[in-house]
């Protein structure tokens, strides 16, 4: 289906109750979970379904569990209509989104990811102290407008860098505290809607992550990474790739660098994507395309209900 594009969320749609329902609906489902609690010596399934909510936002917690998720939910679309990952165009993922298209589309075994997820998330957190770092949303800007907030944020001799492209006037930036307070100060005064400080445990995705880059670099460097049955259209270029090599590459750069999400997008369509099923938890890259590209039609893939709804378009469309 050269119309169909698989897109995996990030982190921040993690919520108590999370792939329950599919759980319950379908046999395939159950192992999936399993597994993942198999290879991570944990029970993450019962905090998914049953815990507390600050515990799964722990991103060592969230980032397995979003993924897992995400490969629940194309294990029950499988078993519902028959199609996989093999059946898109292209799978793409936000962030740690990307792990869990790599393990749908046969790159990464599920209980590698899992692994994977949980070095990258306690690397991640633990390679800024508290406190030292930030996040902020600048909310109306455009590539040029951030571009130059961080230039500003700069100038205090700490880090500054765009972090999320997500969707045409919503970009965040990440680094130093002081630096990105003043890269809010410069957008504000120049013209930007609204820039806000976002409560997040670590700066994510600039280049104060070079800690956990290294941590994936040395874990990377153990697995097994084959070629998806798609190609992956990787947040760090944009751009599809299946070998292997580059994978690898792409995932440890991904930590230190900008998730180009609106791009990756665009790229899509422009190789002829016109709908997209998003897999796992909550609707945030769905809503983000809307902004990117109106024409897309948009799918949630995170509960029974929502496969039925997916399954019935498929059916009814000869091209999709």
């Amino acid at each position: 289906m050269t119309g169909l594009a698989f897109i995996f969320p990030g982190q921040g749609s993690q919520e108590i109750g999370m792939g329950k329902a599919l759980a319950d609906a379908f046999p395939a489902v159950k192992t999936v979970f399993a597994e993942v609690d198999e290879a991570l010596g944990q029970n993450l399934s019962k905090l998914m379904w049953d815990g507390d909510i600050a515990e799964l936002t722990l991103t060592a917690n969230a980032q397995p569990a979003l993924m897992a998720h995400s490969v629940a939910a194309m294990r029950a679309l499988e078993a519902t209509s028959g199609l996989s990952a093999a059946d898109g165009r292209f799978v793409a993922g936000h962030s740690l989104g990307e792990y869990s298209a790599l393990a749908s589309a046969g790159a990464i075994s599920l209980a590698d990811t899992a692994r994977l997820l949980r070095i990258r998330g306690n690397a991640m957190q633990g390679a800024v102290a508290a406190g030292e770092g930030a996040m902020a949303a600048l909310l109306g800007a455009d590539v040029a407008q951030a571009e130059a907030a961080c230039v500003a944020g700069r100038a205090t001799g700490g880090v500054c860098e765009i972090a999320n492209d997500n969707a045409p006037g919503q970009l965040v930036l990440s680094g130093s505290k002081a630096a990105i307070d003043a890269a809010c100060e410069h957008a504000k005064a120049n013209g930007v809607k609204k820039a806000m400080a976002l409560n997040v445990s670590a700066p994510f995705h600039c280049l104060l992550m070079q800690p956990a880059a290294d941590a994936m670099a040395e874990a990377l460097s153990g697995v097994t990474i084959s070629a998806p049955v798609v190609p992956v259209v990787a947040n760090i270029s944009a751009a599809p790739t299946s070998d292997p090599d580059v994978i690898r590459q792409n995932l440890i750069d991904q930590v230190t660098g900008r998730v180009r999400w609106t791009e990756s997008v665009q790229y899509m369509v422009g190789q002829g994507v016109t709908s997209t099923a998003e897999a796992g938890a909550g609707k945030v890259l769905t809503v983000m395309q809307r902004r990117i590209e109106k024409s897309l039609n948009g799918f949630t893939l995170g509960t029974p209900e929502d496969l039925e709804a997916f399954t019935a378009f498929i059916k009814g469309e000869a091209h999709v």
